[in-house]
C-alpha cells in the first residue's frame, strides 16, 4: 500500500500521532474480538504513527491473529514492531517475556507502527512491581492483593517529513506508587535519542503527574477513560520540547479507552 494511502484530506505536512489501548481488539458491546471492526477502527484514525497497548499476538481470544500485522495493513504502515510483555496464554502459561520468544509464540504487549521509515528501534523492559499491592476495585467491598504484570516500552526513530523524531510507547503499571518509578526510568533510558522525543501510551496516571515525573509537556488534555463516560485521562502524548499540536480523544467501536489523537503541525 502506498505511503499516502488513507490520509485524511488537507494533510499538508501535518503528522498525525495516535495512541490507543485496544483491549486486545475487543468490542465491549459484543464482548468479542472482531478483526474487521478492529481494522476499520485503525483506518478511521488516519494515523501516520500509531501506538497500541494491550495488543494480542496469536491468542485464541483474538482468533490467533497478529493484531499488529492487521493494524499495519489497515493503516498502510511501512514499519512496525510488536513487543511482548507477556508470553503464553492468559490463565495458562502466562510468563514474563524476554524478547527471545519464537515468532509463533502466543504473546501480549504493545506495538508501534509508522507510515514513515524507521531508522532505529529501542526496547526498554521496565522494573516489575516487587511485592503485591492492596488495591480497591469498583463493585468490590474489600480491597484485594494484586501483583502487577511485566511492563515494557518500545521506541522508534522515525524519518518524518521535517526530519527525525523519536516516538516511544508503553503501558505502565496501574499501581500508583510504582508507575511513577517506571515512567522516570523510561525517560532516563530514552535520554539522548535523536530528534524531538514523543512519549505515548496508557500511563495509568493523570496529565499533571505524568508531566511532573517525566519533565515533559503533555500535548493536549482530554479524558480518555472509561470509553462510555470518560472522566480521567490515562492516555497521553508527552513531548520534550514545544510543538504546535492539536489533540482530540476519539471513541471507536472497541476497547474501554478512547483513542488519543494528536496532529503535529509543521
Amino acid at each position: 500500500m502506498p505511503r499516502h494511502a488513507g490520509r485524511r484530506p488537507g494533510y499538508r505536512g501535518t503528522v498525525r500521532l495516535a495512541t490507543f489501548n485496544i483491549l486486545h481488539g475487543r468490542s465491549l458491546e459484543r464482548n468479542e474480538v472482531d478483526l474487521d471492526l478492529f481494522a476499520a477502527a485503525v483506518r478511521d484514525l488516519h494515523a501516520d504513527v500509531l501506538a497500541l497497548q494491550e495488543v494480542d499476538h496469536l491468542q485464541e481470544r483474538s482468533h490467533r491473529a497478529d493484531l499488529t500485522a492487521v493494524a499495519a495493513e489497515a493503516m498502510g504502515a511501512v514499519d512496525h514492531r510488536f513487543v511482548a510483555a507477556l508470553a503464553g496464554s492468559p490463565g495458562a502459561t502466562w510468563e514474563a517475556a524476554t524478547g527471545e520468544e519464537q515468532p509463533d509464540t502466543a504473546a501480549y504487549g504493545i506495538a508501534l507502527l509508522s507510515r514513515h521509515p524507521v531508522s532505529a528501534w529501542q526496547v526498554v523492559r521496565l522494573p516489575v512491581q516487587p511485592v503485591p499491592a492492596l488495591m480497591r476495585f469498583p463493585n468490590q467491598r474489600r480491597p484485594t492483593w494484586v501483583r502487577d504484570e511485566p511492563r515494557v516500552a518500545v521506541a522508534a526513530t522515525i524519518e518524518g517529513p521535517t526530519g527525525p523524531v523519536t516516538v516511544a510507547t508503553t503501558h505502565l503499571s496501574f499501581v500508583r506508587w510504582w508507575n511513577g518509578r517506571q515512567l522516570a526510568q523510561l525517560v532516563r533510558a530514552l535520554s539522548g535519542v535523536q530528534g524531538p522525543l514523543l512519549l505515548t501510551g496508557d500511563l495509568n496516571m493523570d496529565a499533571a503527574r505524568a508531566a511532573r515525573i517525566s519533565g515533559m509537556t503533555g500535548l493536549g488534555a482530554h479524558p480518555t477513560f472509561p470509553a462510555d463516560h470518560p472522566t480521567e485521562q490515562l492516555d497521553h502524548v508527552l513531548c520534550d520540547r514545544p510543538l504546535r499540536a492539536t489533540a482530540t480523544a476519539r471513541r471507536l467501536p472497541l476497547s474501554d479507552h478512547l483513542a488519543y489523537v494528536v496532529d503535529i503541525h509543521p
